[in-house]
């Protein structure tokens, strides 16, 4: 048999066995005084199991191994892998799928957040948040969505659920939405606005000392302790502060500061 001819009995392309034979997986026949292969019945046996191992999501690595085994020890071994493989992607699209159905019954209902998707911990701190129509409250809302994704589970779990509180508390909520206008009228403003200083330091005092506990462990690196400014003196903390205008950044600025000496005496 020529390589079309065996190749279209087993199933497969010729390129697909030009490549099994560059790999080494499916040894070339003998060839004809013209210098065609010649294929026999037995090669293609051969071609035809490797189609049915890659079918199964065998690799050719994998498939190697097992035609290298005549006595068929490692295909049972690989088997056995590969559905142990298959278990855990099932179990893992069985969760996104449960979590897609989530988002979806959120969705229709007019419940999905903007940020969304988020995780159920940001979603449900979201959905406690009071309305606002503030720039900064919207940028404050997409800043959690960034933490959603990039704080280990852990932390950003103990992180949301200090917040939930507070998000539930009316009169902190009053408070907070206060200083979001006060930050929004500095957009327009110069760093040096006699209304910077006075807003930072106040931005410092809304702060809750569970929070400020948790800023100042999310500043250590390397088993080094830094303080909370020196944790914004980064790539990601230069990218952060520029997100804001020039007046806001130099009172989130100030009360990095001032968080600062309150964790100092914290220690």
């Amino acid at each position: 048999m020529r390589i079309g001819e065996i190749a279209a009995l087993a199933g497969v392309t010729p390129r697909t066995v030009r490549h099994y034979h560059h790999l080494g997986l499916f040894p070339e026949p003998e060839r004809l005084p013209n210098g065609y292969r010649d294929y026999r019945l037995r090669h293609a046996v051969a071609l035809a199991r490797i189609r049915r191992l890659t079918e199964l999501g065998l690799g050719l690595a994998e498939v190697r191994d097992v035609l290298a085994d005549d006595a068929g020890r490692e295909l049972a071994e690989v088997l056995q892998e590969l559905d142990d493989d298959l278990a855990r992607q099932a179990a893992a699209i069985a969760g996104r799928r449960a979590r897609l159905g989530g988002l979806i019954e959120q969705a229709r209902a007019g419940l999905l957040p903007a940020e969304g998707p988020v995780s159920p911990e940001l979603a449900g701190l979201l959905g406690a948040l009071a309305p606002s129509d503030s720039p900064m409250a919207a940028k404050d809302r997409s800043h959690l969505a960034l933490l959603d994704t990039m704080v280990e589970p852990e932390q950003r779990d103990r992180l949301f659920a200090a917040l939930r509180p507070l998000a539930e508390d009316s009169e902190f909520s009053v408070r907070v939405q206060e200083l979001y206008e006060r930050l929004d009228d500095l957009a327009d403003a110069d760093p040096d606005d006699a209304r910077v200083g006075p807003l930072g330091d106040e931005l410092a005092a809304c702060m809750p000392d569970e929070l400020l506990e948790l800023m100042v462990e999310g500043a250590q690196t390397d088993g080094a302790q830094k303080d909370v400014a020196q944790s914004a003196d980064s790539a990601f903390g230069d990218a952060f502060l520029d997100d804001f205008a020039p007046a806001q950044a130099a009172a989130v600025r100030r009360m990095l500061a001032a968080l600062t000496v309150r964790a100092g005496e914290r220690r």
